[in-house]
């Protein structure tokens, strides 16, 4: 009788579930998660505070200087606790979004620094890679996980910053201040971290060294700031689109008249008896357009970064 051999299959390979690998970014990255979630907390609560018990305050004390109206205003007054006042509550206005693009920057760098350049310097992420993951999978929770944090972080403080704007733009003091801010409170917010995210990501597995990878991927994002802030159809600080106003200078009797456009001229002012100014900003026609443009721009440079970048890993694990 012949003895058959019969091959043992080899066992499978298990694979770690997407949740799993969702828990080991995490787990590595937690310090960052905690760092993000907190700046999310607080300027949130800086928001809720500047529309709720901030614009109260400031519009009682405003009305008692006779500086109501409902419209932005840019007052001149001698009166030290009328600028102590208006300039406080102006100068907070701004904080949030000085705190959402730092926060930009910081995505780039994280991603650049140690989402991915230190895993690869340190042999985590091969060692990763050698355990059943793929490195297309390791690459794709690197990068999703982080993004959704992103998404949801920044498009929450957008829409609060769109309330707080709505709701009290009239304690503002007129000028290039609101427009600059107005348009930067749409979706394209939301986009540029993305953009940063995805090319700290392309850096870091470009250069795999995370000191490096750290100052080239802070280099790369203050270039897309500066192109968006100098660049139609890019609405930044310092070429912004006019929006539509109403524009009006109040003499001392209370009256009414054309705005003479002499906001820092005192011989022209007094020539004209003007005490303060009253400017309403309303909704520009090509915001939307713009910001759409915008977004889509964004999102196309992170869809070629992050396709770039997917190259970049199947040539390197390709080659070891």
């Amino acid at each position: 009788m012949s003895a058959t051999t019969l091959a043992k299959a080899p066992a499978p390979v298990e694979r770690p579930a997407p949740r799993g690998l969702v828990r080991t970014v995490l787990r590595l990255h937690r310090t960052a998660l905690w760092i993000w979630l907190a700046f999310v907390a607080f300027t949130t609560g800086l928001l809720l505070w500047l529309t709720g018990p901030g614009a109260d305050a400031t519009a009682r004390q405003l009305e008692r200087f006779g500086y109501g109206g409902g419209v932005m205003e840019a007052a001149y007054s001698t009166d030290t606790l009328f600028y102590f006042t208006s300039e406080a509550y102006n100068d907070l206005f701004y904080d949030p979004d000085t705190l959402i693009t730092l926060a930009s920057f910081a995505v780039a760098l994280f991603a650049g620094g140690p989402l991915i350049a230190r895993e690869l310097e340190s042999g985590t992420a091969q060692l990763a890679w050698t355990q059943s993951v793929s490195p297309a999978r390791w690459l794709t929770a690197k990068l999703a996980v982080p993004a959704a944090f992103v998404v949801v972080g920044t498009g929450l403080l957008t829409l609060l910053y769109r309330q707080l704007w709505s709701a009290h733009s009239n304690l503002l003091i007129a000028g290039i201040g609101p427009r600059s801010l107005y348009f930067s409170l749409g979706p394209a917010t939301v986009a540029a971290p993305l953009l940063g995210l995805a090319l700290g990501t392309l850096i870091g597995l470009a250069v795999r060294r995370t000191l490096p990878a750290l100052a080239f991927s802070g280099f790369a994002y203050f270039l897309v700031y500066a192109f968006r802030g100098n660049h139609w159809p890019f609405q930044g600080r310092y070429q912004q689109p006019d929006l539509s106003s109403r524009s009006h200078a109040i003499t001392s009797t209370g009256a009414e008249i054309s705005d003479p456009g002499c906001y820092t001229d005192k011989a022209c002012l007094a020539g004209h008896d003007v005490v303060r100014f009253t400017r309403e900003y309303l909704p520009s026609s090509d915001y939307w357009p713009r910001q759409l443009l915008e977004t889509g721009v964004l999102l196309a440079l992170t869809a070629v970064a992050v396709a770039l970048a997917f190259g970049l890993l199947r040539r390197r694990a390709a080659t070891g």
